[in-house]
């Protein structure tokens, strides 16, 4: 991976290792899952909004009367102000993706807060409403993203079961992957600029043998006792 030019400009890769894989025990404690006991799953989905792919995944979801949580891109929201207000009126929660979906490995203190408020201002100003949780791109974090987050009032929000691949995975197959995967009470990441319609579809229909969960959204599990870990 390139080094970001602050670490160039003058950090060691001792800090550097600290400032970036370090931070990741701090992750311990954000939210990854709800607790085994629980029969639900709450659906996330990243990296949106995007023309294409958006109102398909909406569209399934309004259908289902299931609600969501799209961690939106900044940058992507202030482009498409409707759709960004869609996912606010259908009754999904909002998270921040940050400005650009930059890794934060690559981002020092300055760039990071940059990315994480930028990405919160221009995501609320265009669905009308604040995002209430904060995903960093990749799951990549560094020191200076939780004080930044905990400022906005936004917890970091990770996954536990993401049935995409680095390679062309079939709908059918993608579904199976996710059920399989949420046995345990679980966060299932998707990312809705990429996925298609079927996948979804497939996701949520009654599997032969299998006892469907409860889909819960994000904010409602995270305010319910029960929910918690």
């Amino acid at each position: 991976m390139k080094r970001a030019g602050w670490l160039a400009a003058g950090a060691t890769p001792a800090f550097w290792g600290a400032y970036t894989w370090g931070s990741h025990l701090l992750t311990l404690a954000s939210v990854w899952r709800g607790p085994a006991a629980r029969r639900a799953v709450s659906l996330t989905f990243d990296d949106g909004p995007d023309p294409s792919f958006t109102p398909a995944v909406l569209d399934v979801l309004a259908r289902e009367n299931v609600r969501g949580a799209f961690f939106l891109i900044g940058g992507r929201a202030r482009k498409a102000p409707d759709l960004a207000r869609r996912i606010v009126e259908a009754g999904h929660d909002l998270g921040n993706h940050t400005w650009s979906h930059t890794s934060l490995w690559r981002c020092g203190p300055a760039r990071t807060e940059r990315e994480i408020v930028d990405g919160h201002a221009a995501i609320a100003d265009a669905a009308g409403a604040p995002p209430r949780f904060f995903r960093p791109p990749w799951g990549k974090t560094n020191l200076a993203m939780f004080g930044v987050a905990r400022r906005l009032g936004t917890p970091c929000v990770f996954w536990s079961v993401q049935p995409e691949s680095r390679r062309p995975v079939a709908p059918a197959e993608q579904a199976r992957r996710g059920i399989a995967a949420s046995r345990r009470s679980s966060k299932i990441s998707l990312r809705d600029v990429f996925l298609r319609q079927p996948c979804l579809n497939h996701a949520l229909q009654p599997q032969p043998g299998v006892r469907r969960r409860e889909i819960r959204s994000l904010q409602r599990c995270l305010n319910d006792p029960a929910c918690r870990e």
